[in-house]
């Protein structure tokens, strides 16, 4: 039993090649050629042997790529750095390599896991779209497109939660943390890290250590943690937001740029939906027998004839 043909009965327009024709006229269709097997170059064992995936020299002009696909290589550039460099500095705090890191961890823990999660899911965004701009992958880059706009939410929200929480009653609310929300732990981490005792005083809310006792005479924490906290929160939200301009530029190229990264839109049919001479036969020879059911084998039997309704017909 033999495979029933999946080729279309059209020869598709993204074959046509402009050398081919005459200057002023359009492009014409055409059935691809051995040289088309492999136009993108993926076929490893072939790209230093000079020879096309059919065995045959190679004889076209090795396709460049498009203005699209460049503008979509260098957002997908941009947007790597800059998520690269975001998840490097939270995995930093994570691992409270700066001086004040053990602070945010503690005091602004929730920004610090949203910073770190949009960062993750950023930079697992742009290897996907480094995925669809190196195979000329049309899913990748859908994939790509809809997870920028998942990457946008979660960069908003992070500059939403700390400019919210530094413009409205940041004093009440470093107030409530430091006598409900911290415990003894984090306000001793607190404490060692701002170089500070108790809360207004030692004798406020303070946790015991070595120097931070009854007759110290190291300051409250207030004034100390709260002039820290407008300095971070105002940096953290700023940056949120700025990248947001760098987001869109990133998004807007990816939605214009993702359906034409190549001069010939996408990669190439599956061999078995090409269309070829066996295809030609298959659909030739269909074409014959309905005639002969319409007309009678005497009519379907001219082949000049055959040949002619089949151009009717289609």
């Amino acid at each position: 039993m033999t495979n029933p043909s999946l080729a279309v009965n059209y020869i598709p327009s993204k074959r046509r090649r402009k050398n081919d024709i005459m200057r002023g006229s359009l492009p014409q269709a055409r059935i691809p050629s051995g040289n088309d097997e492999d136009y993108d170059g993926m076929n490893r064992p072939l790209w230093f042997s000079g020879k096309s995936s059919t065995g045959q020299e190679r004889t076209e002009k090795k396709l460049r790529w498009n203005i699209f696909k460049s503008l979509l290589f260098l957002s997908n550039a941009f947007f790597s750095i800059y998520t690269l460099t975001t998840l490097i500095f939270c995995l930093l705090t994570w691992f409270d390599v700066f001086h004040h890191a053990d602070i945010i961890r503690v005091g602004n823990r929730t920004e610090l896991i949203f910073s770190t999660l949009a960062a993750s899911f950023g930079l697992f965004t742009s290897i996907i779209g480094w995925s669809g701009i190196l195979l000329n992958n049309r899913g990748f880059l859908a994939v790509y497109t809809f997870f920028l706009w998942i990457t946008f939410a979660f960069l908003v929200i992070p500059g939403y939660i700390t400019y919210k929480r530094r413009t409205f009653d940041l004093e009440g609310k470093l107030n409530s943390e430091w006598s409900r929300a911290l415990g003894v732990a984090g306000r001793l981490r607190i404490q060692n890290r701002l170089s500070c005792c108790g809360w207004f005083s030692p004798f406020v809310e303070a946790t015991i250590s070595q120097t931070c006792y009854a007759r110290s005479v190291l300051p409250g924490c207030k004034l100390a943690y709260l002039d820290w906290q407008k300095r971070t929160l105002e940096r953290w939200y700023t940056i949120a937001f700025g990248l947001v301009p760098l987001q869109i530029t990133v998004l807007v190229a990816g939605l214009l740029c993702s359906t034409t990264s190549h001069t010939d839109l996408a990669r190439n049919d599956p061999k078995k939906y090409q269309l070829n001479p066996s295809a030609m036969k298959v659909i030739v020879d269909k074409y014959k027998n309905e005639i002969s059911d319409r007309y009678g084998n005497d009519i379907a039997s001219d082949t000049s004839l055959g040949h002619r309704a089949c151009r009717i017909i289609v």
